[in-house]
């Protein structure tokens, strides 16, 4: 965080990446806005326990995944690894036209949505929100050869998810 910008300032900033992390997390656009709400509302509350000079967005994700942990947890929910109906849409399709064709946003969020829960937060913190694998695996409270092991499977399987 630029270190003339105050806490306020650095949290307004950063909304836009909560935001589509907590989309990446909850695969839902109005789960994702009250993550991103409670994210906000936690990180208001216990300004007074992050460390100035220390990276905001790390803490900020941290706190994100712990509620979204919190969220499902609460809800008594477990993910369905079962292919969405789209998948079966598409048997017999050639892929030929998919793979010469530009790959577009939705279809590689499309892609990112189907990566296992372990797969896709990791994808979406190294990939997409630039993060080191040391920073993921700090945020995460991860070894260094979980993340990247999971990176590795994660990358993979979009990449096939998305004809290449």
């Amino acid at each position: 965080m630029d270190r003339s910008l105050s806490f306020e300032d650095g949290l307004s900033a950063l909304l836009p990446r909560l935001r589509r992390f907590a989309h990446t997390l909850s695969r839902s656009p109005a789960d994702a806005d009250d993550l991103t709400q409670a994210t906000v509302e936690r990180a208001l509350r216990s300004k007074s326990q992050w460390e100035p000079g220390t990276r905001l967005d790390s803490w900020l994700y941290r706190i994100m995944r712990n509620l979204w942990i919190d969220t499902v947890r609460s809800r008594g929910r477990r993910e369905d690894l079962h292919a969405p109906v789209e998948e079966a849409e598409r048997l017999g399709e050639d892929p030929r036209n998919a793979i010469e064709a530009s790959i577009d946003l939705a279809k590689a969020m499309a892609a990112m949505q189907r990566l296992p829960e372990e797969q896709r937060e990791i994808v979406a913190l190294i990939l997409i929100e630039g993060f080191g694998y040391r920073e993921c695996s700090e945020i995460l409270g991860l070894p260094i050869g979980t993340v990247s092991s999971r990176l590795v499977r994660g990358r993979t399987a979009l990449l096939q998810m998305m004809g290449e």
